[in-house]
């Protein structure tokens, strides 16, 4: 049973979720803020919010209907029948409780007990987590279902994870923080793209309304070229105004990967065929984190 468990926290996304906290330590440490265990405690942190969405994402898509059999990719917990929706809510409701105390004991690390209006906002950040987490696909409202899951993923993978991170340790925020966010966050949004390109048939079918359902794969495929160009572009400008190194140019080495998968989504004619990009962009996100957050550490 532990396997089946192992299978629907999908492992292999968690190298995406955590690069938002990656470049926001880094950017922090180059700044002369750094804290070995807010750092540890927010990769945890992050980690279990990853989780909580993906046995969320499984158990709505599983109730609905969605995760069926026009749908490509592996099977899901509950569609496969290995776990019964009531086993993977009890599931949600545990990972959530302790994912939320790791996500106070981080805080608390993080500000102490007398910063009330630090604690209280990310108090506030913790709960809106996994409430996002959650909310994705379960429920009557559920916003992955009108269209929202872009916006999300750009607000928590992105922006709140660099910026809400580097905050953790620095207790301020520099404008030109959000630029690196925002590449993490469109390279984000890329992988959420690429998944929905690929289940674009089964989820018209489902009512599972994403952008690309709205758009069209067709125009999906350029929105996926602004946002990879728009992530390169961001970190190339915030590169450029604190140059003092190449080191600061170590990022390229993983748009080579990028360049790639652009051009097999450019050639694409069935989307289905996708399903192995995921996880290359994916981990040329992860890459990208690392290159792009040492560099910028080397440098300062």
């Amino acid at each position: 049973m532990f396997k089946v468990y192992l299978k629907a926290a999908r492992l292999r996304t968690l190298p995406l979720s955590v690069s938002g906290i990656i470049v926001g330590s880094f950017l922090a440490a180059s700044h002369g803020y750094f804290n070995w265990l807010i750092c540890a405690l927010a990769l945890l942190t992050t980690v279990g919010f990853q989780i909580i969405s993906n046995f969320a994402n499984d158990y709505g898509d599983g109730v609905k209907g969605t995760d069926n059999d026009d749908r490509i990719g592996p099977k899901r917990a509950i569609q496969s029948g290995e776990i019964s929706p009531e086993q993977l809510l009890k599931t949600i409701k545990i990972t959530s409780a302790v994912t939320f105390i790791i996500a106070i004991f981080l805080i608390y690390t993080a500000f102490g007990k007398d910063d009330f209006v630090n604690l209280l906002v990310f108090f506030v950040l913790g709960i809106a987590s996994i409430a996002a987490a959650v909310k994705y696909t379960v429920g009557k409202k559920a916003y992955g279902y009108s269209g929202f899951g872009d916006f999300f993923v750009f607000l928590f993978f992105g922006l709140l994870s660099v910026c809400g991170s580097y905050y953790l340790f620095a207790k301020q925020l520099d404008f030109t923080i959000f630029l690196p966010a925002f590449s993490i966050g469109f390279l984000s949004i890329g992988v959420l793209n690429l998944n929905n390109m690929r289940d674009s048939v089964s989820d018209a079918k489902s009512g599972k309304n994403t952008i690309v359902v709205k758009i069209g794969v067709e125009f999906a495929k350029y929105y996926h070229y602004y946002l990879l160009i728009a992530s390169f572009l961001f970190a190339s400008l915030y590169s450029f105004i604190f140059f003092k190194s190449w080191h600061q140019l170590l990022f390229l080495l993983a748009y080579i990967p990028i360049g790639k998968h652009l051009l097999v989504v450019y050639r694409n004619k069935r989307p289905v065929l996708l399903d192995p990009e995921l996880k290359k962009l994916a981990l040329s996100t992860f890459l990208f984190s690392i290159l792009f957050g040492l560099g910028t550490f080397l440098a300062s």
